[in-house]
């Protein structure tokens, strides 16, 4: 698909996770999903982006420090599990508005090298029509957000954090890790039965999404930046 030109991640909106949340509830127009990684970007950027804000030092003492959650992933494959740990490691204690910042600055400076060029050509052919242009991904909604102000998404469902009384980071997740059937029960909690016209994916993660949609996509985009 050819590229309609380049989004600007990290401008417009505050600094809330998701561009429009609470947008979607009653009849509306039909719904275009896209997840993220992978399907709008290159590769994951939640690795991406923990391994941007972190000294290379400490990621690779993190590293070691992880390899009771590798082992056991070999038996549970649960990625909500191992992905939790990951953000204990490399996040916990955090404050919010820390992380918040850091996740601007990121898209900032990484969007146009992990943005596929003929995703978001797509993705800009879409926002002519009357549609709602989601994100659905499984990565933490706080780190996404950024790139989805940029594209100008009309809401971003992902993975909530979890944080403590003081407003720092637990490690735990707030909500359920949204991927697989969780990316539709997502959907339908904030549009009800809204059609969803078309949607994108990439991995088996993908999978009741793309099923739920009029007309799915899978691993159409190849361009890199």
């Amino acid at each position: 698909m050819a590229q309609d030109g380049e989004a600007t991640a990290g401008s417009g909106a505050g600094s809330g996770a998701s561009p429009g949340v609470g947008s979607g509830a009653g009849p509306g127009p039909p719904i275009v999903a896209f997840d993220f990684d992978g399907t709008l970007t290159i590769r994951d950027s939640y690795t991406a982006f923990l391994k941007w804000r972190t000294p290379a030092a400490v990621w690779w003492m993190g590293g070691l420090r992880l390899i009771p959650a590798g082992l056991a992933y070999l038996f549970h494959h649960d990625r909500g599990r191992i992905k939790a740990a990951a953000t204990r490691v490399y996040l916990g204690g955090v404050a919010r508005e820390r992380l918040e910042a850091d996740a601007r600055r990121f898209a900032e400076l990484h969007s146009r090298s992990l943005l596929r060029p003929d995703a978001v050509g797509a993705w800009k052919r879409w926002r002519k029509e009357r549609v709602r242009l989601v994100i659905v991904t499984a990565s933490p909604d706080v780190v996404v957000a950024p790139f989805a102000r940029g594209l100008g998404a009309d809401d971003l469902l992902g993975t909530p954090l979890a944080y403590d009384e003081r407003g720092r980071v637990t490690g735990a997740f707030a909500g359920p890790n949204c991927r697989g059937a969780e990316k539709v029960v997502r959907l339908r909690m904030a549009y009800g039965e809204t059609r969803i016209r078309a949607a994108y994916g990439d991995t088996s993660g993908d999978t009741e999404m793309l099923a739920a949609a009029e007309e799915p996509y899978f691993r159409v985009f190849k361009g890199r930046p």
